[in-house]
């Protein structure tokens, strides 16, 4: 249990903390408010420090409920320090909990913030039949039982359990429950926080805190948060649409996808912090590119034209655009030169040069596309294993990650960028298995595609003839939840990235949903949602 496990604590599972990242979050924040107005500088100033003197009431119960708030609404950066105090203070008390409630709300808080925390938490609400006994608790504690057994690995059980108990019964009651405690239990059960993503599921929070004057300041803090961000986004979008309508390739490609605002939302993600502006900046120029040579892939080459050009970026030599047909060459020279403007940006800040680390992960984007690109022309369906081996690397998240890793200073010594590209780097593989899963479930394609797509559905189904597509995608979504089990093993036990970057793996694996649920419109009524609370 907890208590004998105390020097398995968070500051030495290996996750990076940075405290002065953290205070250069707020105080750049800040400075973006008082930029805008001096008055509500001063408001948000107050707030926060109201706040702060809130999170450190003795009380272990209104300290952990507090620290829940500011996390769901996005908020959290601006009291890292005071969230740590909180959870460290409360961490040894954990035995001691016998509600329901307040010991699924701990087991999630310290499992999120990587202190150790056993499943065995639970084990006080087994019977002697062995089985979970929660029938008798209340709806609050049943859906935060819910809320923590998204947080389960491989293994636990009791989670496995708690998932469907919790969720049978909330299903069962809301029946009988008026419509605003319905739709509470129904987003939690549809979106709950591990797995969603905060900015959207902490807008259900905004009218619903505290009753009290620290509830109050909550509310405003949260929404000027949001006004500020939104003002952030708009001159980033603004700035990212400007480089893309430079580069002119959507002009030279007429049939390649035109979505810099997409793209962009992609970044809004993978770096939830305002400090990080140049950086989600850079980080939708590499997005940008995978889209395209993606398009270029199934839309425009031969096999003989897309095996030269993955050759030509296997060399990464200027040279080797001359074997290319024309349409091919201005893609080929912008990737290779975004690619060294970006490594230039990042060995100037932090002093390593990781143009060899970026070529390795667009050469294993592009030959896995000159895979997928050969089963399809060839009339190949591959074996279900062999397509999703393939497509979790086509899925372009190694690109997206590694560009991450570096532009947030992560890779700043060899060693750990050596193990974050020579490595399995399961925790790269995970979130982009679960990116190709969803995508492999999508009711639709994406709006501009008319090309030869892959489906893990497709080929499972080919190999298993006797099962109907709804038993095939009910496996997927099985797959997709023990996807995330993985996950969170590789995110919470001990290992050598920073939190920012683990945050960047958990934030792209839950924005999935929003970028690939397509309606019968074939739109994205949830991403549409998301876009419209980015900006003003």
């Amino acid at each position: 249990m907890i208590s004998s496990a105390l020097n398995l604590r968070k500051t030495q599972l290996g996750c990076r903390t940075t405290n002065m990242d953290t205070k250069r979050s707020v105080s750049k924040h800040l400075q973006t408010v008082s930029n805008i107005n001096c008055k509500c500088h001063f408001k948000l100033a107050q707030h926060v420090k109201d706040i702060k003197h809130e999170l450190m009431v003795k009380n272990m119960g209104r300290g952990l409920i507090m620290v829940d708030v500011v996390q769901r609404l996005g908020i959290d950066y601006a009291f890292e320090e005071e969230i740590e105090l909180v959870l460290d203070s409360q961490y040894k008390a954990m035995d001691q909990v016998e509600d329901l409630y307040f010991v699924s709300l701990c087991f999630r808080l310290f499992r999120q913030h990587h202190y150790y925390v056993s499943a065995d938490a639970f084990d006080k609400f087994i019977n002697n039949k062995r089985e979970l006994e929660i029938a008798g608790n209340s709806n609050e504690a049943l859906m935060s039982l819910y809320e923590a057994s998204q947080l389960r690995i491989e293994g636990e059980g009791v989670l496995d359990e708690a998932e469907f108990l919790s969720r049978q019964l909330l299903e069962e009651r809301m029946k009988f429950l008026d419509y605003d405690q319905a739709i509470t239990i129904r987003n939690t059960l549809s979106h709950p926080y591990h797995k969603s993503f905060a900015r959207i599921s902490g807008k259900h929070l905004l009218g619903n805190v505290f009753d009290n004057e620290y509830g109050k300041a909550l509310q405003e803090l949260a929404t000027m948060d949001l006004t500020v961000m939104q003002i952030i986004h708009e001159k980033e979008l603004s700035t990212f649409s400007r480089w893309w309508n430079g580069l002119g390739l959507a002009q030279e490609l007429k049939l390649v996808r035109d979505q810099p605002l997409k793209w962009y939302m992609w970044t809004t993600a993978l770096l939830t912090d305002p400090s990080f502006s140049e950086e989600r900046i850079e980080l939708a120029k590499p997005i940008s590119l995978i889209y395209i040579i993606d398009d270029i892939f199934d839309l425009y080459g031969t096999i003989d034209e897309l095996t030269l050009f993955t050759e030509a970026v296997n060399r990464w030599d200027i040279a080797a655009a001359e074997q290319l047909p024309d349409y091919m060459q201005k893609c080929f020279l912008s990737l290779l030169n975004i690619t060294h403007e970006i490594g230039y940006k990042i060995y100037k800040k932090y002093g390593l040069n990781p143009i060899d680390y970026l070529k390795i992960s667009w050469s294993k984007l592009c030959s896995a596309f000159l895979d997928e690109s050969k089963w399809f022309f060839s009339g190949h369906l591959p074996r279900a294993e062999e397509y999703l081996n393939n497509g979790i690397v086509s899925s372009g998240v190694h690109v997206a990650l590694v560009h991450l890793f570096f532009l947030i200073g992560d890779g700043s010594t060899r060693e750990q960028a050596d193990q974050l590209i020579n490595s399995d780097a399961s925790m790269l593989s995970s979130t982009a298995a679960i990116l190709r899963l969803w995508d492999d479930l999508g009711s639709a394609k994406d709006e501009n595609q008319k090309g030869h797509d892959g489906s893990y559905v497709t080929c499972y189904m080919k190999e298993h003839q006797e099962v109907s597509v709804e038993t095939a995608r009910k496996h997927v979504e099985n797959m997709i939840s023990d996807t995330w089990k993985r996950l969170n093993k590789e995110c919470f036990s001990p290992n050598p990235y920073s939190k920012t970057f683990i945050k960047g793996c958990l934030n792209l694996a839950r924005i999935v949903p929003l970028m690939y649920n397509y309606d019968d419109d074939q739109s994205l009524p949830q991403l549409e949602e998301y876009m419209k609370g980015m900006f003003l």
